[in-house]
């Protein structure tokens, strides 16, 4: 299902519920114990501001984002696949928390994941199912001998 951008869409969150989202969002960050260290010395309001005008242009509301490309901002910043994925994990609980309306989750949150190649220093970082299937045991025959190994010397 596609959900469409445009005012209906951030009419469910607002302007006053966005912002105390993003903040919400970013006091969890700078507070992290995984990616917190990459936000010392940053200025946590600039930062805030940013992602309010980011988020609420992608969402369909009125604002301009007057910040820069994404390529370029995090360019300094060694970012990888974990580190985004923490903070994909924090999102997903500010907005969780924040009850924000499931539509402007998806949207947020599919947004932030196409943004990946751009942030992430290491491509190919997304997390995958690396789980193993363990091969069937065969059961034991309960009639036959043990071998004990012993030691030659």
């Amino acid at each position: 299902m596609t959900i469409e951008r445009g005012p209906e869409l951030f009419a469910k969150i607002g302007e006053a519920k966005l912002r105390a989202v993003v903040t919400d969002f970013y006091s969890r960050v700078f507070g992290d114990v995984m990616i917190g260290f990459m936000f010392e010395g940053k200025n946590r309001q600039h930062l805030i501001d940013r992602e309010y005008e980011f988020t609420a242009s992608f969402l369909g509301g009125d604002v301009k984002y007057t910040g820069r490309p994404m390529r370029t901002a995090h360019a300094k910043t060694p970012i990888f696949g974990g580190h985004f994925e923490r903070r994909l994990q924090i999102l997903r609980e500010t907005l969780r928390d924040n009850a924000v309306d499931p539509d402007v989750q998806r949207v947020w949150i599919d947004h932030t994941l196409a943004l990946r190649p751009q942030i992430t220093a290491d491509k190919g970082s997304e997390c995958k199912d690396t789980s193993v299937v363990a091969p069937e045991a065969t059961p034991a025959d309960p009639e036959a001998r043990i071998k004990l190994g012993r030691r030659n010397g």
